[in-house]
């Protein structure tokens, strides 16, 4: 019997993503400056104030302030209007140095004995419903916002955009699991106002069906062009009016989109947020890792679909065990604790070992904090940071390693497929 299943995500606009992109701006600078940097930022946003709370142990100091102003007008918070303004809103700092009884669980004399920076459970996970191996509702709930966005920085075809967005796309998928269309997709998209309410959501919807979508579409291959279909039903600002958003209509905070920002629901969550925590917490190098190991492994054949997680103890290298699940899919005639087995032996999964294969003591974060942390397009960028000395440095850093397909030849080597 036929099934629905529903992914969202939410605009680099919502104030919990605001949240989350200044507390990943903040680690970058750290990081560009003091490669070593311990850091664990939280930010909270709300009506004209932004609140900064967190431990940092660093040789470095940042004028925080000028961080946050720079985050919030890329965003495209500009307009006095909007209760919000990078200029205008108040910034409050209340960071603090690290607790030493943590650093003295994670620094030890090599940074190979490094111990992971907290306990938990991590997952990785990859299908192979998309070309970027991640689940297709979140994926295309992605892209309606990037795109959205986009539209809102251009100003041509569409006018009246604000910045706060949330999307949502529903799928009908048959008994063997494979998506057969698009059954509902819900976008609620921040917007000036309008004279008239009727006429605000006539155009608001045809705006997005008419300019939005095609430009969605256009972006994927022919077999998922056409799970688009004239039955799906639309809600577009369901509510009838949504001029009152970002941080002024809801207050946002760092860590509460963990759903949005990994696998749209599939799969499994350990329950830990990525924004605002240096490599050495592995609640976020160990999601990396993890999804690393999911996508290439998906991607060398063994399986379709693909779960694996892994836990550690604070203050310990080596993880407590490494578990996989192929949900039936497996295509290698071994069990899934065979293939955990052979995980471990292919990839180093302590923290320095996960830090150095993908480069994670890099300033690369800011560009994981909206639209997700996977499934995105690896990629070289140059970056420019100054500290509050005026220095400035230019770093030439590489983005998204997770996403890499670098260990497929190995991958296929162990498993002789």
């Amino acid at each position: 019997m036929a099934y629905l299943f529903t992914s969202e995500s939410v605009s680099e606009g919502h104030p919990d993503k605001i949240a989350d992109q200044i507390s990943d701006a903040l680690i970058d600078n750290f990081l560009a400056w003091d490669e070593d940097a311990r850091v664990a930022i939280e930010t909270l946003v709300t009506t004209g104030q932004v609140v900064l709370a967190g431990e940092v142990k660093s040789k470095i100091y940042l004028d925080v302030q000028k961080i946050t102003r720079s985050v919030i007008e890329r965003i495209g918070y500009t307009k006095s209007e909007y209760m919000f303004e990078a200029n205008s809103c108040g910034v409050l700092s209340a960071i603090h140095e690290q607790s030493a009884d943590i650093n003295q669980g994670v620094d030890r004399i090599t940074r190979q004995e490094q111990g992971a920076g907290d306990q938990g459970i991590m997952f990785g996970y990859a299908n192979n419903e998309t070309d970027n191996l991640m689940p297709l509702a979140l994926d295309l709930s992605h892209r309606l916002l990037y795109e959205l966005a986009a539209l809102r920085r251009e100003n041509k075809e569409i006018t009246y955009l604000r910045p706060d967005a949330k999307s949502q796309v529903t799928l009908e998928y048959s008994d063997d699991h494979k998506p057969q269309r698009i059954d509902t997709i819900v976008i609620s998209t921040q917007h000036d106002d309008f004279a008239s309410e009727e006429e605000m959501q006539q155009k608001i919807k045809a705006d997005i069906i008419a300019i939005l979508l095609p430009r969605v579409k256009a972006q994927l291959k022919p077999e998922l062009q056409a799970l688009f279909n004239d039955d799906i039903k639309f809600h577009i600002n369901p509510t009838g009016k949504f001029v009152i958003g970002g941080p002024h209509g809801d207050s946002g905070l760092t860590g509460r989109k963990i759903i949005v920002d990994t696998y749209g629901g599939k799969g499994a969550h350990g329950g830990g947020a990525f924004s605002g925590k240096d490599p050495s917490k592995v609640d976020r190098s160990a999601a990396y890792a993890t999804r690393h190991i999911a996508k290439n492994l998906v991607a060398a054949g063994v399986a379709d679909e693909l779960l694996v997680q892994i836990s550690y103890a604070i203050g310990v290298k080596d993880p407590m065990g490494i578990y996989v699940n192929t949900y039936g899919t497996s295509k290698i005639g071994l069990s899934d604790s065979e293939i955990a087995k052979k995980i471990s032996d292919i990839f180093d999964m302590t923290p320095y070992g996960i830090e150095t294969r993908l480069g994670l003591r890099n300033p690369i974060y800011s560009e994981t904090a909206a639209y997700g942390h996977m499934g995105r397009t690896p990629k070289r960028v140059t970056k420019t940071f100054e500290n509050s000395n005026g220095e400035v440095k230019t770093i030439e850093v590489d983005l998204f390693t997770w996403e890499r397909l670098d260990y497929v030849d190995r991958i296929k080597e162990a498993f002789n497929i």
